[in-house]
């Protein structure tokens, strides 16, 4: 009898960050001829992004719960799914918000914010394809650094941004749209600084 070929890990992070990356260039094409109803039926796309990848969340849980052996620490490679299925969830709450908060039209400089988020989330896929190489790597460090230097530069835009609103918008109601997708879309950079320093932690541990 042919023996079970032993599930990769890895590959399969990747494909979560393949996801991730797909679903903020649909992001970004929403946002850059942004109209709402089209915007709520381009999301679709992203909705169905997210479930595979929650498909593919599920996959690694249940041979975790089977395999003897692993390439790094279980909980290790727990840390990091749920880091990388955290930064695909809220792009797809991004979407929701979108479509549930009405928003008509968008805030200046929203596109350069999504652009962050495209930069950060393709270093996200860019770390976690070479992660299984980390041993010989010469370029990992380098694609976390990226990742770390994009997320202070969307630090300084949300800072910016949420500042202007406060000190121009007379609306309330548009304060609170925005005030949460502005939350929303730090969380996303944040998401995947942290899943690019997981991996950099990772690194160090087994090294």
């Amino acid at each position: 009898m042919a023996r079970k070929k032993q599930f990769n890990y890895f590959e399969a992070m990747n494909e979560i960050s393949t996801q991730i990356n797909q679903s903020s260039e649909l992001l970004y094409q929403i946002l850059t001829d942004y109209e709402y109803h089209q915007a709520i039926e381009k999301a679709e796309a992203i909705h169905q992004l997210e479930r595979k990848a929650d498909a593919i969340v599920a996959k690694i849980i249940d041979e975790l719960a089977i395999s003897f052996i692993t390439p790094i620490d279980r909980e290790d490679i727990v840390s990091l799914t749920n880091s990388l299925d955290d930064i695909i969830d809220n792009i797809n709450e991004v979407t929701y918000l979108l479509e549930n908060l009405v928003v008509k039209s968008l805030r200046p400089q929203t596109l350069e914010f999504s652009s962050l988020i495209k930069e950060a989330t393709e270093g996200v896929c860019q770390a976690t394809t070479e992660f299984p190489k980390f041993k010989n790597s010469k370029t990992l460090k380098k694609l976390i650094k990226n990742v770390n230097d994009i997320e202070r530069k969307a630090d300084l835009l949300y800072s910016g941004l949420t500042k202007e609103m406060y000190l121009t918008e007379s609306n309330a109601i548009e304060i609170i749209k925005w005030r949460d997708l502005y939350n929303k879309f730090e969380a996303i950079v944040n998401q995947s600084e942290r899943a690019v320093n997981t991996i950099g932690a990772l690194v160090i541990k087994n090294s």
